[in-house]
């Protein structure tokens, strides 16, 4: 009998198998299924149709207008605006009051008008075996295709940059979600702490904007489950390229590094929703930097693409080591 695999993404071995033997043909399709690869892009004749879909499973608290979020980041990681949402919201027998079900309709409702979205249709259920509400959200966008930036388009010799810094999502849910082993921090600090949904916030539809219109964006991606070490291999295997990343340029939060220290994970593993990675033109890292700054959105240059025989490394005091892998999400131990 085989073993179970744990808590979180699907092994990125077993996922690239499937999706090579169930390839789409349709000539249409700009941009298929991949690793690294976070939304679809389909020719719509004069422009391109970017389609995403992403659920909320470790985080309960605002879950609506979080689904709305994470799902607008990877379609404006691809040059595009988002415009149409659609959620299937599975909600638990026996736990499901009016009020439950009211409040998440205004967190999405809430969500999309601050981004410009429109609420377009969806799917609601009480569902048996659950414990929790769950949000499966689907959204779609618009780009021209002169505008598109594709997760494959790093390049040797791009600059490495990083929005914000991490592990902002995975800050606001442990503070959130988590109880055990956070007694005697500060309530203060926790709240705080779970501010970060908001402030940095884990919106990158902003930072995105930005970027391209400041100079010549390759690649963008939002490192979501895995955290930044994730997010930087996924880049760097889509687009068959090595990276060199310099750990002391890593912006990592002061709360984050309490927070991991505490409960003994890797921030480079934490779920980092609110921070964009970007290869940029070498020429063009510090106008996209000091627009960032003029926007005030944090950035830092991190590293650089390199030849992909130099693999993706890391390096800091300690010497140059591989960068860290992640199996699954390091917060998914908490939730076991």
């Amino acid at each position: 009998m085989s073993t179970p695999y744990p808590l979180g993404k699907l092994p990125a071995g077993h996922l690239a198998r499937l999706l090579t033997r169930h390839a789409p043909s349709d000539p249409r399709i700009i941009l298929g299924p991949g690793i690294g690869r976070d939304a679809a892009v389909i020719d719509w004749g004069d422009r391109y149709l970017v389609a995403k879909t992403d659920p909320i499973t470790f985080a309960t608290d605002e879950i609506g207008w979080y689904a709305v979020q994470v799902n607008a980041n990877d379609v404006a990681c691809t040059g595009a605006a988002p415009r149409w949402f659609m959620a299937t919201l599975l909600l638990p027998e026996g736990r499901t009051s009016p009020a439950l079900v009211d409040a998440i309709f205004d967190q999405i409702a809430d969500a999309c008008r601050e981004l410009g979205i429109a609420l377009v249709g969806g799917h609601t259920e009480i569902t048996h075996g659950l414990d929790r509400p769950v949000v499966v959200g689907c959204l779609l966008g618009e780009v021209l295709p002169a505008k598109l930036v594709r997760p494959d388009g790093a390049q040797p010799g791009d600059a490495l940059l990083l929005t914000k810094g991490i592990a902002v999502e995975g800050t606001a849910i442990i503070a959130r979600e988590i109880v055990n082993g956070l007694n005697g921090l500060n309530g203060a600090f926790l709240e705080r702490c779970g501010g970060f949904l908001h402030d940095p916030g884990i919106s990158v539809v902003r930072d995105a904007a930005v970027a391209t219109a400041a100079g010549k964006v390759h690649a963008m991606h939002d490192p979501t489950e895995g955290g930044l070490a994730t997010g930087l291999r996924e880049i760097a295997q889509a687009s068959g390229v090595g990276l060199k990343v310099q750990e002391d340029a890593i912006p990592i939060l002061p709360e984050t590094q309490t927070l991991c220290a505490r409960l003994g994970l890797d921030p480079l593993g934490v779920i980092a929703s609110g921070a964009l990675l970007l290869a940029v033109a070498p020429e063009d890292a510090d106008a996209i930097l000091s627009a960032l700054e003029e926007a005030s959105i944090a950035a830092a240059r991190i590293g650089s693409v390199v030849e992909p025989e130099r693999d993706v490394t890391l390096h800091g005091a300690a010497g140059i080591r591989p960068l860290p892998r992640f199996e699954r999400d390091e917060i998914a131990r908490l939730f076991e």
